[in-house]
């Protein structure tokens, strides 16, 4: 068996991702774009940390380059709605035509609740709340969590969410409700019914049909992988996701193949059919990774489990939930892609009164040289990315090496 180099897994990684491409080789982006991008690495995780553009923002930048962010948020709105809130990997804006594929899940909860959901439903009064929610949006329209008036003490449980939230959520959770809109990051509630458009499949799967949709979907997605990282892309547990794929290995929808790893061990991995000719052109040398971008700690590229330091020799730390005395790079670090190399990060804080982008910390990789190339490169995204942020001024308060900093600051 062809045993690939970690050139080509690298290529066809990124191809998969939409990470492949020099930026500012393609048109300006369009919804359009932004919704096939969407679609190709499946869904989009949604987060609240805000120093910078939120995370689900940042995801199509990093493929995309500049683009207008009011659009994605069209995608997701009465305005073109293509785009909905559900549970994936986690809390992600997924295309439209895969909203059948939540449809198992919302009816295990609706019978199967967490031992959290659980309690708030055995105590007193929920299940008139449900109803009495469920009549009131009924009768008056989509609300938001801050539409209902609550006196009482603070809840220990769900994050001291107020009785009425609880129960939007569970509503949201059954697939009752949907998620109709943002306001200022707001949820904005409302019947199922009104918010999916006609256009939508609402034929529901087997479960046994969504886990295998998601694993070959997480394979294809990912690009390389192995057995556990197809069903890991949802964060599917293996004992579910093994049968679904070595169901498809057998009919031949994913192939194995074995590839060098980072740390130039060999390795059993798995590629989906539709990705083998791109493998091909990566290992003949005539498909290269071109792009310099920055990721989010949230980005799919890291979702699948110890991806980062199989493929790349890179260990991706989101450190914004540790003590700031024990963080080692910072808050909110983003990855530096550089060609077919994870080669650094950085943390940054956007000071949105002056529009200065402030980098706290700068780092690159230990053996990474700031060659002309790289500099270049990443200056080059930098600047696209300052626009994307409409900010003007770059500030650097710490460089490791410092001479990477200087160069930067000087590219600019």
């Amino acid at each position: 068996m062809t045993v690939y180099p970690l050139s080509a897994l690298h290529a066809v990684a990124l191809l998969s991702q939409g990470l492949h491409t020099a930026t500012g080789a393609e048109p300006a982006p369009t919804r359009d774009t932004i919704y096939a991008t969407i679609s190709q690495i499946g869904c989009i995780q949604i987060d609240t940390i805000n120093v910078i553009r939120r995370s689900h923002y940042l995801i199509p930048w990093s493929r995309l380059g500049n683009y207008d962010p009011t659009d994605l948020d069209a995608l997701s709105s009465p305005i073109d709605r293509h785009l909905f809130e559900g549970w994936q990997h986690a809390a992600s804006l997924i295309p439209l035509t895969e909203y059948r594929y939540q449809m198992p899940h919302q009816r295990y909860l609706r019978g199967h609740p967490a031992p959290m959901s659980d309690k708030w439903l055995a105590e007193p009064g929920s299940a008139e709340l449900l109803e009495q929610v469920r009549e009131r949006i009924w009768q008056n329209g989509a609300v938001r969590g801050g539409d209902f008036e609550y006196d009482g003490p603070k809840r220990a449980s769900w994050w001291d969410w107020k009785p009425a939230k609880n129960a939007l959520e569970h509503l949201y959770a059954w697939g009752e409700l949907m998620i109709a809109n943002r306001v200022n990051f707001q949820r904005i509630y409302d019947l199922t019914g009104r918010v999916l458009p006609e256009w939508v499949d609402t034929t529901e799967p087997t479960l046994e049909e969504r886990d295998r949709f998601w694993v070959a979907r997480g394979a294809k997605a990912l690009g390389v992988c192995t057995a556990k990282q197809a069903g890991d892309y949802t964060w599917m547990k293996v004992s579910r996701s093994k049968p679904h794929v070595e169901s498809l290995v057998k009919e031949g929808i994913l192939v194995p193949i074995q590839g060098h790893l980072a740390n130039g061990k060999t390795a059993d991995l798995l590629i989906h059919r539709d990705n083998l000719s791109q493998l091909e052109q990566a290992a003949d040398g005539s498909l290269r990774a071109q792009r310099t971008t920055f990721l989010s700690p949230f980005d799919n590229l890291f979702w699948a489990t110890r991806r980062d330091e199989m493929f790349w020799g890179f260990h991706q730390a989101l450190e914004a939930y540790v003590p700031a005395p024990k963080r080692v790079y910072g808050y909110f670090c983003l990855p530096i892609l550089h060609n077919d190399r994870l080669v650094g990060r950085f943390d940054p804080k956007l000071e949105r009164q002056n529009g200065t982008l402030r980098l706290k910390t700068l780092y690159l990789e230990p053996g990474v040289e700031p060659g002309e190339e790289l500099v270049a490169g990443v200056a080059n995204s930098m600047r696209d990315f300052l626009a994307f942020h409409d900010a003007k001024d770059l500030v650097i308060e710490h460089s490791q090496p410092e001479e990477f900093g200087k160069k930067l600051l000087a590219s600019m």
